[in-house]
């Protein structure tokens, strides 16, 4: 038999720093170099919040409901028109058919262009006839918008405080702590936001319209104060011995009978005139302001005159009875003086 040969298994060598086994050298040379290079963490406490991220982008804001909503695009509606309307008179309808409709807003249009061209005549440059309008509004929500817009400022809430500042004592925990809990939030002041919702839910506050929002509404309003064009909407909507309606020879198609029937079921309640509530006498007070605005503005000029008349007055009064008083005096000390000069000579 062959002799058998014996072979011995070779150790495995770990890796060291012999010149041996450069790969294993640079091994160990690349860890300690990390581990010298590693920072550690840092043991004093956040001072300084990252800055917030836009969650949103700044043309679609977050809303308390959904914006796609037909409740929440009519609430935007409704805010807006507020707005902008700075005169808004407001009626209650009750079962109105589309014939009856349709009589009254061509007699509503008919009237108010015809106030356009008498202005026009007089030389007038403001022709609004085509911007009045008369809508019908869900009162739910006209309620809620006119909460909004009465009671939610934006302007004068108070701003969210800034987190990065230039002294870092100024930041406070409670500043940190409002950006965790949403402070993003603070920065929308849209009609939909949750904000808003909050200010029109304060039922404390009033506005002086709640007992004329119930039942079935209808709006009209006028882009601006103007008296003539308010006069020919009375005269049509709700005439008076102030606002008559027109004659039937002068005006036949408003005597018809869907006209006058739909007329009957149409009430008015009261009027919004820049911010000011105003009853139904109220609004035929305005209404019937001789000479519009600058009747108005007559009539204020002629009392402040009265009443700078009556403090002149007031005030040369006391000086005149002062005066007066000096004189009678002085002549009594006159004829006092005389009196016993002249016996004296007569003795």
């Amino acid at each position: 038999m062959p002799p058998r040969l014996r072979f011995q298994p070779k150790r495995v060598r770990l890796c060291t720093t012999n010149a041996q086994y450069p790969s294993c050298q640079h091994r160990n040379t690349y860890a300690s170099l990390a581990t010298a290079t590693t920072p550690s963490a840092p043991l004093d406490p956040i001072k300084y919040a990252a800055p917030h991220i836009a969650r949103y982008p700044p043309t679609q804001p977050p809303s308390y409901k959904p914006p796609e909503f037909r409740k929440s695009q009519l609430l935007r509606q409704y805010a807006s028109l507020l707005r902008s309307s700075p005169l808004m008179l407001l009626f209650q309808h009750n079962n109105l058919k589309s014939v009856e409709w349709m009589g009254i807003r061509r007699e509503f249009t008919a009237a108010l262009s015809k106030v356009d061209a008498d202005r026009a005549k007089s030389g007038h440059a403001d022709f609004i006839g085509g911007s009045v309008k008369m809508q019908i509004v869900q009162t739910g929500i006209f309620a809620a918008a006119l909460r909004v817009v009465e009671f939610y400022h934006p302007e004068l809430r108070q701003e969210v405080p800034k987190m990065h500042s230039s002294d870092p004592k100024k930041t406070s925990s409670a500043s940190l702590q409002d950006v965790g809990n949403g402070a993003e939030s603070a920065n929308f002041t849209h009609g939909l936001s949750e904000s808003a919702h909050e200010a029109a839910q304060n039922a404390k506050l009033k506005h002086g319209l709640e007992p004329l929002l119930s039942g079935p509404l209808c709006l009209v309003t006028l882009p601006d104060v103007s008296l003539p064009h308010l006069k020919a909407v009375l005269s049509i909507l709700a005439p008076s011995k102030e606002f008559p309606a027109p004659k039937r020879k002068k005006n036949p198609g408003y005597h018809e009978v869907p006209v006058q029937a739909g007329l009957q079921k149409l009430m008015l309640l009261g009027a919004r005139v820049e911010g000011k509530v105003f009853d139904t006498e109220g609004t035929r007070w305005v209404g019937g302001i001789e000479g519009g605005i600058d009747g108005l503005r007559a009539q204020l000029v002629a009392m402040l005159g009265g009443i700078g008349a009556g403090v002149t007055s007031t005030l040369e009064s006391a000086g005149r009875s002062l005066y007066f008083t000096v004189e009678g005096r002085r002549g009594m000390l006159e004829d006092e003086a005389k009196g016993p000069a002249e016996g004296t000579k007569e003795g």
